[in-house]
């Protein structure tokens, strides 16, 4: 697991380890994601204090065998992102996916790359908040092999239409919906939205979650993300401010 050069990744997660050090999950392009320790990185005189932050980019070298890598070498990667009210909580999110769906040491430069533009997205308050979050988790998908079947029925082969309506099977695909028909109905002006990975409006948004969260649960389980309590508890506060 040694690396010989400096190479970019992201922050996921840190948790303090013994008196002065730092457990550190790490996304690279090339390694895919690195458990690391970083020794006395939480020293008052440690040269990598205030850069190991959690969602932020870095440059990084290791040594070491076996499930911890020793970290040798770290500094800031780019301009520090900041995540402004629930948008913490959303980027907290995508570190959460990333752990409990990605396997140490797996090369994943499509998922390296979602990563960063989700969370340059969500440092940008110009979009909306949840495109970032859907448009991830779609891509996060793609990449391990579960993609979403999206412009074409999975029954027929037919091509999806904008006006029609959908009845989604996990792990097979879209089905034309018969009328008053239930399950996971989503339009098909969403599914080629979300395939054209160009969604607008409220309604595809929400269809667009219910659908990515229906399918990413068949591979996180059950047990709950803790991001969402975070989501709630900043949403709160920030009713309970009158913002």
């Amino acid at each position: 697991m040694s690396n010989t050069h400096p190479v970019a990744a992201w922050v996921v997660h840190r948790r303090p380890f013994r008196d002065t050090s730092l457990l550190l999950e790490l996304l690279t392009r090339e390694h895919g994601r690195i458990g690391a320790v970083a020794r006395g990185a939480r020293g008052q005189r440690s040269r990598w204090r205030g850069v190991l932050e959690p969602l932020q980019p870095v440059l990084v070298d290791w040594r070491g065998r076996g499930e911890l890598a020793t970290l040798v070498f770290a500094e800031a990667g780019g301009r520090p992102l900041r995540f402004l009210g629930t948008r913490l909580a959303a980027a907290f999110y995508l570190s959460e996916l990333v752990l409990r769906l990605l396997h140490r040491e797996d090369p994943a430069p499509d998922v390296f790359d979602a990563y960063g533009g989700a969370l340059h997205d969500l440092a940008t308050t110009g979009a909306a908040e949840d495109v970032p979050l859907r448009l991830f988790e779609k891509r996060l998908l793609d990449a391990l092999g579960y993609g979403l079947l999206l412009d074409a029925t999975a029954d027929s082969g037919e091509p999806v239409t904008a006006t029609g309506t959908y009845r989604y099977e996990l792990e097979y695909g879209p089905v034309p919906a018969a009328p008053g028909g239930s399950g996971l109905l989503v339009s098909g002006a969403t599914l080629l939205a979300l395939a054209g990975e160009q969604l607008e409006g409220e309604a595809q948004r929400g269809e667009a979650q219910r659908l990515l969260r229906a399918a990413l649960r068949l591979y996180i389980g059950e047990r709950p993300l803790q991001s969402r309590a975070l989501y709630l508890s900043l949403r709160r506060g920030t009713k309970d401010s009158g913002s």
